[in-house]
């Protein structure tokens, strides 16, 4: 197989393992970053460990610019895009105070990197899919918190850029599949990686208490499901679909199950 993918925000987390997953899997892969740049080779070396062909792509997926930049290196380095994986996002610092008191500069810059920095990808990505005439994949990562709010101060935005792009994928699925392009979603919950370390023991605890599943996630959870969404065969029936990896945290009346059982 020679297939290549590009991964967004795949310097650490879930993008890193997407990374390692795809090139088990047989893939070439395109590694794109913005500020870790170590992060970045460490996940290029666990991919040439497998075998696979790796190049690094930093750009602000946030800057419609450098998005255009980077798939144009992209098919430059690979000739072609068979899947493109929208993983960069990310809830920023939180400015303080509440909503009314919120910059416009925050709200802009959530929805510029967890909503249209996947438009920008995409829309390239398709562009080289339809010339090629021979399909391909899209996969956006959402969140739960684009299902149900996430109630800290300022995660508005971020909650409703998740949403946008679950949204994002249904229309967009609808009008790909005609090229034979798939377009789907996956929407994780609490997944444990680097950047989880800045919760202490108690919020981590408040965190668990609200997965029936019992347990925090895992980027094993998800990689999986990308693999999935990736075939050909397994998915090519698959439109528009978001698929929710939370461990039931965002179905209706679980955690209020949960504080039943603990009473």
């Amino acid at each position: 197989m020679n297939k290549s993918v590009l991964i967004t925000g795949a310097s650490h987390g879930i993008g890193a393992a997407a990374a390692v997953g795809f090139a088990a899997a047989g893939y070439d892969v395109g590694i794109n970053y913005f500020k870790t740049p170590d992060g970045a080779e460490q996940t290029a070396a666990a991919v040439r460990a497998q075998g696979r062909r790796a190049v690094l792509f930093q750009a602000d997926v946030s800057e419609s610019a450098q998005c255009e930049t980077m798939m144009h290196d992209f098919l430059s380095s690979f000739g072609k895009i068979d899947v493109l994986v929208n993983n960069a996002g990310g809830a920023l610092k939180m400015p303080q105070g509440g909503f009314e008191k919120m910059p416009v500069e925050y709200w802009d810059s959530q929805i510029r990197l967890n909503l249209s920095a996947a438009a920008y990808c995409s829309r390239i990505a398709m562009q080289d899919m339809i010339a090629r005439g021979q399909g391909g994949k899209i996969i956006n990562v959402s969140s739960v918190h684009g299902l149900v709010t996430y109630v800290r101060r300022k995660a508005l935005p971020y909650c409703a850029a998740k949403a946008g792009l679950i949204m994002f994928t249904k229309a967009l699925g609808v009008e790909a599949i005609r090229y034979g392009i798939n377009v789907n979603c996956i929407a994780p919950g609490f997944i444990m990686t680097k950047a989880t370390t800045r919760y202490d023991e108690k919020e981590m605890n408040a965190f668990l208490r609200k997965i029936p599943a019992g347990r925090l996630g895992k980027v094993e959870d998800i990689v999986p499901l990308m693999l999935f969404l990736a075939d050909d065969e397994k998915s090519s029936f698959i439109v528009g679909q978001t698929f929710t990896v939370d461990g039931g945290q965002s179905i209706d009346g679980a955690i209020d199950y949960m504080l039943d059982e603990e009473i």
